[in-house]
């Protein structure tokens, strides 16, 4: 498979008075075209930062990030406002990403009339029918605003934006965690099925493993700035093998009575600042397999078994 998007030893670090916070630091990932990728940790792990670098909402500190080849870090405004055709981002929250003055029709064609990518009124209202019927609303919505419809169907209006301008890559920045479970189910469905039609190509990003693996052909596993593992979805459930997502795991709710004696993962010892870490591994605080030799020298990931990524010094 050819890749669409690739990063290499990307890193995106924020300036504090106690020095740099390492939001990002050193991914180096692959997504081919087509597929999805599911970036998952806990808050603060630098996912959402890792998504916006990539589109550069954020402008990366160091590193590279290859668009169909080519580094797209290196392009001007100019240059940028045209790839923004072919890179989109949904948003987490649904009501906050749309703007509530304006109407379902005018926030997804606005990027159509900005972009001048049509120019009569009519072409730009058959496309605005044409993508709500693509994302299931209904047309007397047209002139609904925000406010007036439910979160499901806001999201709804968010994702026919994001499709305005027939994009090859959307980043998915937790699109269904401020949702109901059933609306959910709806939402990441309609996901599948345009990828499906449109040959789109995801980052999805979630701190929600269940629906990770229900919609990812490939998993990254963030913890404080940095990746993990790396791993096909169904490998990295079947066989995880850092600790970190061992514990992780554990932690989804299994709705099975027979599972109430399944041993947990329990993580123990307080999270590392993010601010100058220390070289090594930064997860080694509250790691049990921790020793001294996890400190003093950066690990990076290595290939245990075939596409299987992992940073430990004891696995592989």
């Amino acid at each position: 498979m050819q890749p669409l998007i690739q990063t290499k030893n990307l890193k995106k670090y924020f300036q504090t008075p106690y020095g740099n916070l390492h939001a990002v630091d050193k991914i180096n990932l692959t997504i081919n075209k087509g597929q999805t990728l599911g970036v998952v940790g806990e808050s603060g792990c630098g996912k959402s930062t890792l998504g916006r670098t990539v589109l550069r909402l954020l402008e990366a500190t160091d590193g590279q990030i290859l668009y169909d080849g080519k580094n797209i870090l290196d392009y001007d405004k100019r240059k940028m406002r045209d790839m923004r055709k072919k890179m989109q981002i949904i948003f987490q929250d649904p009501y906050a990403s749309l703007n509530p003055r304006m109407t379902v029709s005018e926030i997804i064609s606005e990027p159509i009339k900005v972009n001048k990518v049509l120019k009569s009124k009519k072409q730009i209202e058959k496309k605005t029918f044409s993508l709500m019927e693509t994302v299931g609303l209904s047309e007397r919505l047209i002139n609904a605003y925000p406010h007036e419809l439910d979160g499901g169907r806001r999201q709804r209006v968010g994702i026919a934006r994001a499709l305005a301008l027939e994009p090859q890559f959307i980043v998915c920045d937790e699109p269904v965690s401020a949702l109901d479970v059933s609306i959910q189910a709806q939402v990441l469905n309609l996901l599948m099925d345009l990828q499906d039609e449109m040959q789109l190509t995801y980052m999805f990003i979630t701190h929600d493993l269940s629906v990770v693996k229900h919609i990812s052909n490939e998993i990254a596993v963030m913890y404080l700035g940095q990746c993990v593992e790396k791993a096909p979805s169904n490998e990295l459930f079947k066989n995880p093998l850092h600790p970190y997502t061992k514990a992780l795991l554990s932690a989804i709710p299994v709705a099975d009575l027979s599972f109430r004696s399944k041993k947990r993962e329990v993580i123990k010892g307080e999270v590392s600042s993010p601010i100058n870490p220390s070289p090594g591994c930064r997860f080694a605080p509250r790691c049990p397999l921790a020793k001294e030799e996890c400190t003093g020298t950066d690990l990076i990931l290595k290939e245990v078994s075939k596409d299987h990524f992992v940073s430990c010094k004891f696995i592989g």
